[in-house]
């Protein structure tokens, strides 16, 4: 008898529990579906995805095995191959989206499905304060999440998955490789490698500055499975205990509670799912905001006349990622600067990023706009020329990414304004005036709370 494998964010052979307990029934059939609900889904994560499922199938076929693509709905393409295969049973790794919990709900009830954790190093409900209530604020979350941890005993890639032979499979999409993030468990366990060697012991000074590479680089591989979580952070805690010394360990126990964010907003989103379409804060819903289309564009078109902003906005476009110290003066600059709701810029953040992840995604975007849960004060705005000078002090990411600007020095390149520096095809001002920011983002925030009030 077979099992199916049912791969959905999961795609790697290493400590794949789901897989692993697929594997205890027998033969295993490695299923992905093709579910029409995604076909909105950002054509750039598609394309990493669809490489991806290309780089399993290989490894499959090392192991007698290969990957069976279905399309359709889920729920009707797994009972066809159930019952085509005279399946026994079917496994995959839970996951904790909205959508993915609605569906594998229904699908339980049809199909003899487990669902296996694996996702997360703590399930979501595990987590909890004294009273059961989960927690809001990361700090206290963290310091339980480091108490329950115990030592993860990783599952090996197994030598062989024997498949049967003859299941029908669609063809996998066309797919165009990212040259900056080329998809698949290899490339993301050499990543993972690297950076285990070489940048994590100063990672806490690197991680910020947006001109250096000191950042892990494995978001996408994360977003998709294809590195595990509890890889990971067995990683980060082995780097932790082989630390030569107590700044070596700082440095690594910082990517660790990285690593724990990503946790937070799981379990955030598990336990208060309507923060995927509205503020956590109920006395920040009712913000009026601008919303200026006009002034969206530039954003997006990285076009506002802040060198730092349009770098990072024009880095995102080009290679579907920005660094995370980039994300968060982005949209602050969106959100406080320009007072233009923060979903605008979570949805397009969604659309370009390779690591689009709606936990992770939208807990930053509210973090940043003071909405969420543990948030950045709202009235806490960051100044982008501050962090431009601090983070990219030599104006090396600025140059990289708006090459206009490529004969400016380092201390007019952030301000080019100021010095009154005109470059064709760059904005001679910036959209906004500072001046009149403050004051205008916390009185629209005040008139949301005063709503409440009333």
């Amino acid at each position: 008898m077979a099992s199916i494998w049912w791969i959905r964010r999961d795609l790697r052979l290493t400590d794949n529990l789901a897989l692993h307990s697929a594997l205890q029934t027998g033969s295993v059939i490695p299923a992905f579906v093709l579910d029409p609900a995604f076909e909105s889904q950002s054509p750039r994560r598609k394309n990493f995805l669809y490489e991806g499922l290309n780089e399993l199938d290989k490894e499959l076929r090392k192991r007698n095995s290969y990957l069976v693509i279905l399309k359709g709905k889920p729920v009707e393409a797994l009972r066809k191959l159930f019952d085509e295969t005279k399946s026994e049973a079917i496994y995959a790794e839970e996951d904790f989206t909205p959508y993915a919990r609605k569906r594998d709900a229904f699908i339980k009830k049809i199909l003899p499905l487990t669902l296996i954790h694996g996702q997360t190093v703590h399930h979501p409900k595990q987590v909890l304060k004294q009273d059961g209530r989960p927690y809001t604020v990361y700090t206290p979350y963290s310091k339980i999440w480091k108490l329950q941890y115990k030592k993860i005993n990783l599952i090996p890639v197994p030598e062989k998955i024997d498949t049967p032979s003859g299941i029908k499979s669609e063809p996998l999409p066309n797919f165009e490789s990212s040259k900056h993030f080329p998809a698949g468990e290899l490339e993301a366990q050499t990543r993972l490698e690297e950076f285990l060697h070489k940048k994590i012991y100063s990672y806490a000074n690197d991680r910020n500055r947006m001109d250096l590479d000191g950042t892990s680089s494995l978001s996408p591989y994360l977003r998709f499975g294809m590195l595990g979580l509890r890889q990971t952070v067995s990683a980060a805690k082995q780097a932790e205990a082989q630390a030569r010394s107590a700044e070596a360990k700082r440095n690594a126990e910082i990517w660790l509670n990285e690593l724990i964010w990503r946790e937070f907003y799981i379990q955030i989103l598990y336990h208060f799912p309507h923060v995927a379409n509205e503020s956590f804060n109920p006395a920040l819903k009712n913000i009026p905001w601008r919303n200026n289309v006009e002034e969206f564009e530039k954003w997006k078109d990285g076009k506002t006349g802040v060198p730092i902003v349009d770098a990072a906005m024009r880095q995102l476009k080009s290679i579907g990622w920005m660094h995370n110290r980039a994300r968060m003066i982005v949209a602050s600059f969106l959100v406080k600067d320009l007072l233009i709701d923060w979903r605008w810029g979570e949805a397009w953040f969604m659309e370009n990023l390779l690591d689009g992840d709606l936990a992770a995604n939208n807990g930053g975007w509210q973090w940043t706009a003071g909405t969420g849960t543990d948030a950045a004060p709202y009235f806490r705005i960051f100044n982008p020329v501050l962090q431009s000078v601090k983070f990219d002090p030599h104006g090396d990411y600025i140059r990289k990414w708006i090459p206009e600007l490529k004969d400016v020095n380092e201390k007019e390149i952030h301000t080019p304004w100021e010095y009154e520096i005109k470059i064709s095809g760059y904005p001679e001002q910036p959209i906004v005036n500072r001046e009149i920011v403050k004051e205008r983002t916390l009185k629209a925030y005040n008139v949301s709370k005063e709503r409440i009030r009333i």
